[in-house]
């Protein structure tokens, strides 16, 4: 069958928004410093429908800057039958009007998946979409086409809705993919050769071009403001084997010469450590020159650094949060800030990167915990940090908790981002408001990324190995930044003199 998988373009109030991207842990938007992820999600499942010899076209939107006419003139060219779309809450009313207009057009059968699949599967039938697929979909997806082709019953396929008549049947959910079936997947980096261009994607915190993989799925952590788990891969965490793996990054190596760097997108890759042993050995044995980083979480220690750092990682993107054990306790992190301090000493030492991930707005939130968390953030002198609002995400526990204490200022996740395609705040608490979140966001960013200590920070960073490469990503991030603090000022200055 000819299946086009579409990640579609984004328009607000008729204005196109570029780099739009959905493929993200959060509600989806635009990002501070350039950041635009692979399909990843998308692009698994494409391989795995072109492994059963299906005709599959993936096209990311935004990625090649197509508007709506464009992936339309495309999509005549190619008549599919059916269209994926991915979709994320903060675009989820875009994305069922572009997939409803496409099958008008089309008479294609439409497909949506992406969190949203799995939280709002009635109500997104109710607005035209035919078949709606939820959490891991590589398989579903696979299954609803050997269905739709021979003409069998969709009852029969777990792990989907989908309208019958004007009866919307949900199926039972299906078990998440195992680690023996993950092995059975065709290697995403093939899906990226062979469906997009390197250069459109880009990480603040990797080398450029870069390539991003899964070598596992599931996170056990009890984090209560994380999507993923809930809304796409669960909570068991179900790994390639390590040849798999290193098979893939030779297959890199081979046919994507141009790529600086591997980035491991589990979320937490080094949970167990007598696996990163394994695959470091590996990737020793096998001689392979190549720079990976990957997601970590700070129990990780200093021996365990060190032999990854010996076998080609550069940078840990960890997600601390807070500066303020109370708060940590609150969104069951299970970590403490005197263990992040060890392992910010330990990374150092080991010679990696580290990538700082915090959030302001979480349950407990104060100016003085706001101003803790910039204090400890300038105590640990991370290599590079990312600052966010808190955003409940269906499914969550912040969310129920969220909803449950009125603190939400939205009834839909489509007015969650502003009219640039930023993530805006949605939350405001009785002592910590909508106003104070954001306005922490911007002074953290500025009071780390506009000091002279951040200055010498990227000096290090730039005479490490590949310091032209490490240049060459932070001038690009560096100028998208600047470019949204000039935009946020200007805003403030409109905002004062009554312009607005």
């Amino acid at each position: 069958m000819n299946i086009y998988l579409l990640n579609p373009p984004f328009s607000l109030n008729g204005q196109e928004i570029k780099k739009f991207f959905r493929c993200t842990r959060w509600q989806g938007g635009v990002t501070r410093g350039g950041t635009y992820w692979y399909p990843i999600w998308l692009a698994y499942a494409a391989g795995v429908l072109e492994k059963e010899n299906h005709n599959v076209r993936l096209v990311d939107a935004p990625a090649q800057d197509w508007n709506y006419n464009a992936v339309l003139n495309d999509i005549k060219r190619f008549k599919p039958e059916i269209i994926v779309i991915d979709s994320n809450f903060a675009s989820l009313r875009n994305d069922i009007s572009v997939a409803n207009e496409l099958k008008e057009l089309t008479g294609s059968k439409t497909i949506l998946v992406g969190p949203p699949a799995s939280q709002f599967p009635d109500e997104i039938l109710k607005k035209g979409i035919d078949i709606v697929a939820k959490f891991e979909y590589d398989f579903t997806l696979r299954n609803i086409v050997d269905c739709i082709e021979n003409g069998s019953n969709l009852e029969e396929v777990k792990g989907i809705a989908y309208n019958n008549e004007g009866n919307i049947i949900n199926t039972p959910i299906r078990p998440f993919i195992t680690s023996e079936e993950l092995d059975t997947l065709p290697f995403v980096s093939k899906v990226y050769k062979d469906h997009t261009g390197i250069n459109d994607y880009f990480l603040t915190h990797t080398l450029y071009p870069m390539v991003q993989i899964f070598t596992g799925r599931g996170c056990p952590n009890q984090c209560t403001f994380c999507s993923w788990p809930k809304t796409l891969m669960g909570r068991d965490y179900r790994v390639r084997s390590v040849e798999n793996i290193v098979d893939e990054f030779e297959f890199i190596i081979k046919e994507l010469p141009d790529v600086r760097e591997v980035f491991i997108e589990d979320d937490t890759f080094t949970i167990k450590k007598s696996r990163i042993y394994e695959f470091c050995q590996e990737m020793k044995n096998r001689g392979l020159d190549i720079t990976w980083s990957c997601n970590s979480r700070v129990n990780l220690d200093y021996k365990t650094m060190k032999m990854m750092k010996n076998s080609g990682c550069r940078l840990l993107d960890v997600g601390f949060e807070s500066g303020d054990n109370r708060i940590l306790k609150n969104i069951k992190k299970g970590i403490n800030t005197e263990e992040s301090q060890i392992f910010m000493r330990s990374a150092r030492n080991a010679g990696l990167l580290v990538l700082a991930d915090f959030i302001f707005g979480l349950p407990g939130e104060t100016k003085e915990t706001a101003e803790k968390t910039i204090n400890f953030v300038k105590k640990m002198q991370p290599n590079m940090v990312q600052f966010a609002v808190a955003t409940p995400i269906p499914g969550t526990e912040f969310y129920d908790w969220v909803l449950d204490n009125d603190y939400c200022l939205i009834d839909d996740l489509n007015d969650s981002i502003d009219e640039n395609g930023f993530q805006k705040c949605i939350i405001s608490y009785p002592e910590f408001t909508k106003e104070d979140i954001e306005f922490y966001v911007n002074k953290a960013l500025k009071e780390y990324y506009l000091s002279f200590f951040y200055i010498s920070t990227a000096l290090r960073t730039i005479l490490r190995k590949n310091g032209f490469h490490e240049l060459k990503t932070m001038v690009k991030s560096a100028k998208i930044f600047l470019e949204y603090i000039n935009m946020g000022e200007n805003k403030d200055e409109k905002s004062k003199s009554g312009m607005e």
